[in-house]
C-alpha cells in the first residue's frame, strides 16, 4: 500500500513501494506522480464529501463550531424540565420580584430578558438533555456591573446561573429550576496584546474562534481549540478548565491562563489579572476558579499565554485493524515526530459510520475498525514532511497501519478534522445521548466501550467510542431512540465503577455539572470533597452561585 502527500488530490495508500518513492520526494512535481501511476504502484482516491462552500483558511481555524443551540430538530418544549427529571427539591432562594427587574433595569438598560420566547434557548442545553425555568436574564457588559448585580442578588438571596456560550456537555450551563442567567455575551472585548511575550488579555465573553482570527493576523494562536470554537466562551472555557485538540502540544489551561479577574458571590471583585509567566507571591488563587464551573465565581477577564502560529502544518488520517496498533502506532508516532506532533486523536469505526450516515461527509479512507488522526505543526516543512514521511513508512511496513491519506492544503485539512470534529453533532441526530468524558491510563482506553457494548446489548442503538488518546480521554457516547431511565440505570453507576477501578477520572475535560456532581466520590476521596464544600462555604456562604451543580450537597 502507498501514501501520497504532496499532490493536490491527496492519494491514498496502496503499495508500501509508493511510500518509499514518496520519502524521496517530499515536494516534488506531478510528473514523477504520473510515472509512479503508469507503473500502478500508486492509486489515488480522491477525497470527496468536501463542501463546494470550502474555502481556503489559516491554520488553526478548523470548522467552524457546530453547537448552536438552533441546530437540533427538537423544539424546546419537547425537553423535560430537569427538576422533574432528576427530582431535584429548590432550594429556599428568594424568588425574583419586579422591584428586582427594576433595580436590574437601571444597572443595565435594555439589557434585561424578560420574554419568554427569547428565554427559552438560553433555558435548555445544547444537548437538548436539561431545561431550567428562569425567567431572567441579564447581559452586564463590564465587571462592574457584574459586581452590583452580584452584590443586588447576594443581599437579595437570588440564585444566579453564570451562562457563557451555553455548549456545555454537563448541564453546568443552564439553570435547575429559576436561576438568574448571567449572560457574558456582551463581555466580548479584547483588552491588550502583547506581540513579545504572546500574553492576550480579555473579557470572559470572547468567542474563542473569533480570538483565534485576531491572534492569527498577529502571528499567534489561542493554546486550546474546541468543536465548539464559534460559540463556547473562554471564561467558560476557563470556567469548566476544557481541554480540547491541542492539549497534546500546548498543555492545559491550568498552565497558559496568567490571570483572571472574578466577581464573588458578596460581589466583591478579584483582580488577579496578571500579565506575568513567573509570580510566586502566596497562594495561586487563579487556580481555585479555573474549572470550579462558576460555583465559587464569575470570571470576567482572563489573561492567557498565546503560542506563535505554526508555518508549516500536515495532518494524516490512517486506518488501523485493533486498538493495540493504534496504542502502538501513538508510542511510534511520539518518538519519531517528538516535538512537531500537536495532535493525535482516534475514533472507532461506528463514528465513521454516524457521521457519514447524519451528516453526509464521506471519508477518504474506509474499511478499518480504528482511525486515528495526527497533527502536525512546526516552523520548516521540508523539515516535517521528512518527519512525517520517515514516521509514515514505518508504520507502513510494520503493518500498524493498513491505509491513510495525508493533507498539506488547508481545504483538504478542513475536510479531514470535520471527521473528528463533528462526531458529537452526528451523534445528536441519532436519537438521546448519553455522554462520558473519561480519562483512563491509555492501555485501557477502549476497553471500556467494549464492556459497555457487552453489557447493554440491544437495548442501545449505538455505543461508540472515541477522543484525545494522546490526552487518555475517552469520550463514550451511547445513543437511544429517546431517553429511558432503565437504560441510564443500566450504565449509571456501572460506568463511574469501571472507570474507578482502573483510577481514571470520571470527567477529564467536561467538568462535572449538574448530571456527575453526585458521582465526584469516584474519583476524589471524602477527604477532598468535604474540603471542596469548605471552600465552597467560605466563598458563596448563601450558596447563590450556580446551585446544584458540580459538588454534592453537603449535610
Amino acid at each position: 500500500m502507498g501514501i501520497s502527500s504532496a499532490v493536490p488530490c491527496c492519494s491514498v495508500w496502496n503499495r508500501w513501494t509508493g511510500l518509499r518513492w514518496l520519502t524521496s520526494f517530499p515536494r516534488r512535481i506531478l510528473a514523477q506522480q504520473r510515472v509512479t501511476s503508469a507503473q500502478g504502484t500508486l492509486q489515488r482516491r480522491k477525497l470527496s464529501g468536501v463542501p463546494t462552500s470550502v474555502v481556503s483558511r489559516p491554520w488553526g481555524m478548523r470548522p467552524r463550531g457546530r453547537r448552536a443551540l438552533h441546530a437540533a430538530s427538537s423544539s424546546f418544549q419537547e425537553v423535560m424540565l430537569t427538576s422533574e427529571r432528576y427530582r431535584v427539591q429548590r432550594l429556599p432562594f428568594a424568588l425574583v420580584s419586579d422591584s428586582d427587574v427594576a433595580f436590574f433595569e437601571r444597572v443595565m438598560p435594555g439589557r434585561v430578558i424578560t420574554n419568554p420566547e427569547e428565554l427559552k434557548s438560553f433555558n435548555v442545553d445544547w444537548l437538548k438533555s436539561v431545561r431550567g425555568c428562569s425567567k431572567l436574564m441579564l447581559k452586564p457588559q463590564t465587571t462592574a456591573e457584574v459586581s452590583q448585580v452580584l452584590r443586588y442578588c447576594y443581599e437579595r438571596n437570588l440564585a444566579v446561573n453564570p451562562q457563557g456560550g451555553n455548549t456545555g456537555l454537563v448541564g453546568g450551563s443552564v439553570p435547575v429550576f429559576d436561576e438568574i442567567i448571567l449572560s457574558t455575551v456582551l463581555m466580548n472585548r479584547i483588552v491588550s496584546f502583547d506581540k513579545v511575550s504572546g500574553i492576550l488579555v480579555c473579557q470572559a465573553g470572547c468567542i474563542l474562534e473569533k480570538l483565534n482570527e485576531y491572534l492569527e493576523e498577529q502571528g499567534f494562536i489561542m493554546p486550546l481549540d474546541l468543536g465548539a470554537k464559534g460559540s463556547c466562551h473562554i471564561g467558560g472555557n476557563v470556567a469548566t478548565n476544557a481541554g480540547g485538540l491541542r492539549l497534546l502540544r500546548y498543555g492545559s489551561l491550568r498552565g497558559t491562563v496568567l490571570g483572571l479577574e472574578v466577581v464573588l458571590a458578596d460581589g466583591s471583585a478579584l483582580d488577579c489579572l496578571a500579565s506575568l509567566r513567573k509570580d510566586n507571591t502566596g497562594y495561586d488563587l487563579k487556580q481555585l476558579f479555573i474549572g470550579s464551573e462558576g460555583t465559587l465565581g464569575v470570571i470576567t477577564a482572563v489573561s492567557i499565554l498565546c503560542p506563535q502560529k505554526p508555518k508549516a502544518v500536515n495532518l494524516a488520517f490512517l486506518g488501523c485493524q485493533n486498538f493495540a496498533k493504534v496504542l502502538e502506532t501513538f508510542t511510534t508516532c511520539r518518538a519519531m515526530l517528538g516535538e512537531i506532533l500537536s495532535a493525535y486523536e482516534f475514533m472507532d469505526e461506528k463514528c465513521m459510520e454516524l457521521v457519514e450516515r447524519h451528516l453526509k461527509l464521506s471519508s477518504p479512507v474506509t474499511g478499518s475498525p480504528f482511525y486515528v488522526l495526527i497533527e502536525t505543526s512546526g516552523s520548516n516543512s521540508t523539515h516535517d514532511e521528512e518527519k512525517l514521511n520517515n514516521f509514515l513508512e514505518q508504520t507502513m511496513t510494520s503493518g500498524l497501519v493498513t491505509d491513510g491519506t495525508v493533507a498539506m492544503d488547508d481545504k483538504k485539512i478542513k475536510m479531514l478534522w470535520s471527521l473528528r470534529e463533528r462526531i458529537t453533532e452526528a451523534l445528536t441526530h441519532d436519537g438521546y445521548v448519553y455522554k462520558y468524558d473519561i480519562s483512563l491510563p491509555v492501555g485501557k482506553l477502549y476497553d471500556l466501550v467494549t464492556d459497555m457494548r457487552a453489557r447493554l446489548g440491544q437495548s442501545a442503538k449505538n455505543v461508540v467510542g472515541y477522543g484525545h488518546l494522546g490526552d487518555g480521554n475517552l469520550h463514550l457516547n451511547i445513543t437511544a431512540e429517546s431517553y429511558s431511565s432503565s437504560l441510564l440505570d443500566a450504565i449509571e453507576p456501572f460506568v463511574y465503577e469501571w472507570t474507578a477501578r482502573y483510577n481514571g477520572s470520571i470527567s477529564a475535560e467536561h467538568g462535572l455539572g449538574f448530571k456527575k456532581k453526585q458521582f465526584i466520590k469516584y474519583s476524589k476521596p471524602n477527604e477532598a470533597v468535604f474540603l471542596m464544600q469548605r471552600f465552597k462555604a467560605l466563598l458563596d456562604p448563601k450558596g447563590i452561585l450556580n446551585p446544584y451543580k458540580t459538588l454534592p450537597f453537603s449535610s
